[in-house]
């Protein structure tokens, strides 16, 4: 990674909440689901409207509106829409205001977006009958497979860049296991889609093998 981490961090947060405010909230009352996917050179909608992200710019039909300087109610009414998060399905999300003035930096776009294509790679050899969906409240890419949930964060407070994560529903002990939530590796460690797939398939071997044990009473 190339991109220092400031620069990262205010890329990351605007294309957040660009998933958040301008695709999943008007998708979302539009159509029922705030469900985004991974596209060539960003992400977008599922259903209508149909936006998307294409490095620094939200492309609305055969209109690119460039995200650096303008807000996400700006984005939006630009497209001919109305900006706003999805209310009522989670408590965590972007923290950006309708109003916050958005920093797209390019080289930082393309890292993020290198990275989710990867994880997307990655994720549907490892699982090629589930459907691998971008979160908005979390901005990260996810499957959930035998109550394991596995996926590539843009990055969050728990690590401030992006990485591949791998959260079982129930603890698991050992090594391996470097989180609270599971096992996380920075992305930057993992540099291509086949070692996020051998990430993924190590820890598939591992959750099935290193459930926490009952404590045993004499």
């Amino acid at each position: 990674m190339t991109v220092d981490r400031e620069t990262l961090e205010t890329a990351r947060r605007s294309l957040h909440g660009v998933a958040e405010l301008v695709l999943a909230g008007p998708q979302y009352r539009q159509n029922g689901t705030i469900r985004l996917r991974v596209t060539d050179g960003g992400f977008g909608t599922v259903q209508e409207p149909a936006l998307r992200v294409n490095g620094t710019e939200l492309v609305a039909g055969d209109r690119e509106i460039p995200m650096t300087g303008a807000t996400c109610r700006e984005l939006a009414a630009a497209a001919g829409i109305e900006a706003g998060a999805a209310e009522g399905l989670y408590k965590d999300g972007s923290g950006v205001g309708l109003d916050d003035v958005l920093g797209v930096d390019a080289a930082a776009a393309q890292y993020i977006e290198e990275v989710f294509g990867q994880g997307l790679e990655a994720l549907t050899r490892f699982a090629p009958e589930t459907t691998s969906v971008l979160w908005p409240e979390h901005f990260d890419l996810g499957v959930s497979l035998d109550e394991v949930n596995y996926g590539v964060s843009a990055g969050d407070a728990f690590l401030d860049e992006p990485y591949a994560y791998v959260g079982p529903w129930e603890p698991r002990q050992g090594s391996f296991w470097n989180t609270s939530f599971g096992a996380a590796r920075p992305a930057r460690l993992l540099t291509s889609a086949t070692a996020m797939l051998d990430f993924f398939i190590e820890a598939r071997d591992r959750a099935a093998h290193d459930r926490v044990r009952p404590l045993e009473h004499p």
